[in-house]
């Protein structure tokens, strides 16, 4: 890993840029594919972060997102596919000093690694993931991914597909996860915030990015992410904020018991002090702002959704070490091995 790219100030502390993290590997991704921008807002973010090059480890799976560990200037693993999340807990469980993130795509994640994403939340080991969504099979060519929407004509679902996607962030709640937000390839700014609050997150932290395909899926998300429409299409989720956007800040989201509505700010009837102020320590509240996406009146939230504080799977094991220990004391092989505890066979078949 080459590392002398990067400067070094009076107290030797290494000091990164975006470079520093660029592999020299060609970039097969199709011209103007979202992941290049992913792949940048990475590289912009790492040197905020403080940690050194040697620490960091890019694990993906298999999709034209899971390529993302060639073009880091890290350690990384291309590993099977769906499986990028059990072989990350298996490098963190072993590694506790690393800082281990995951790359994977809608269909790599929510599909064949389903089940694995569901227990890495649940389990809440330290590790990074991001899921770029494209709502589509983008390397095989086309296929409706398990994030398309029903009715979504692709080269394998000719008159439609049947089926209703999956919500990310509300199956991420579902699994018990700690931090739960969405960004945009088209928001760098954004992207980066999220990027950064993800890494300073102690536990399992799930940030899905929506990404364009602009080959298979080309503007998926263009009503949220193009200038003309954006305002009026997205709410940015802040701590502490009540839910407003618009191009003139004129429009409002309140409960009316547990149904979010759209007010106008404008009708002499609301006000600010109506709205619904997000709070990002809340679950009850991150499921509804989750269930926005399945209402097409309401904005897209982005931002995060959820952050809250538990115990990691590595520090409830660690806990668990040491009560044996101090128990049982820490054993040996030999004794295991050549202890009293056997078994005669008699008889047979």
């Amino acid at each position: 890993m080459e590392t002398t790219q990067a400067n070094t100030d009076l107290t030797d502390k290494i000091i990164y840029t975006a470079k520093d993290f660029a592999s020299d590997q060609d970039i097969r991704w199709c011209p103007g594919c979202g992941d290049y921008s992913i792949l940048a807002q990475v590289q912009r973010t790492l040197p905020s972060l403080g940690i050194t090059k040697e620490k960091l480890v890019f694990i993906a799976g298999i999709g034209c997102s899971s390529r993302f560990p060639y073009y880091m200037n890290t350690y990384g693993f291309h590993t099977i596919h769906g499986r990028a999340t059990a072989i990350a807990s298996g490098v963190k469980i072993s590694n506790p000093d690393l800082s281990v993130w995951i790359t994977a795509g809608d269909g790599d994640l929510m599909s064949i690694g389903g089940n694995h994403f569901m227990h890495l939340l649940r389990r809440n080991i330290d590790v990074n993931l991001l899921m770029f969504n494209n709502r589509i099979y983008g390397l095989t060519k086309g296929q409706y991914s398990p994030t398309s929407e029903r009715n979504k004509i692709t080269k394998s679902s000719p008159v439609g597909s049947p089926e209703y996607p999956f919500n990310p962030t509300n199956l991420a709640l579902g699994a018990n996860g700690t931090f739960i937000a969405r960004s945009m390839d088209r928001d760098p700014k954004h992207l980066q915030e999220m990027i950064a609050r993800a890494a300073k997150h102690h536990g399992t932290s799930f940030l899905e990015i929506l990404q364009n395909c602009n080959i298979y899926n080309d503007g998926a998300f263009f009503l949220y992410t193009e200038k003309e429409t954006k305002e009026d299409n997205v709410v940015y989720l802040q701590h502490g904020k009540p839910l407003i956007y618009g191009k003139n800040k004129d429009k409002g989201i309140k409960l009316d018991g547990f149904k979010p509505v759209v007010v106008d700010l404008n009708d002499g009837v609301h006000s600010v002090n109506d709205l619904l102020v997000h709070d990002e320590t809340s679950r009850e509240l991150a499921f509804i702002l989750s269930s926005f996406a399945e209402h097409p009146e309401l904005p897209m939230p982005v931002g995060v959704f959820l952050e809250m504080s538990r115990s990691t799977y590595e520090e409830t094991i660690e806990e668990q070490f040491k009560h044996v220990y101090e128990k049982s004391g820490h054993g040996d092989i030999n004794d295991l091995l050549k202890g009293n505890s056997t078994w005669e066979i008699k008889g047979g078949y």
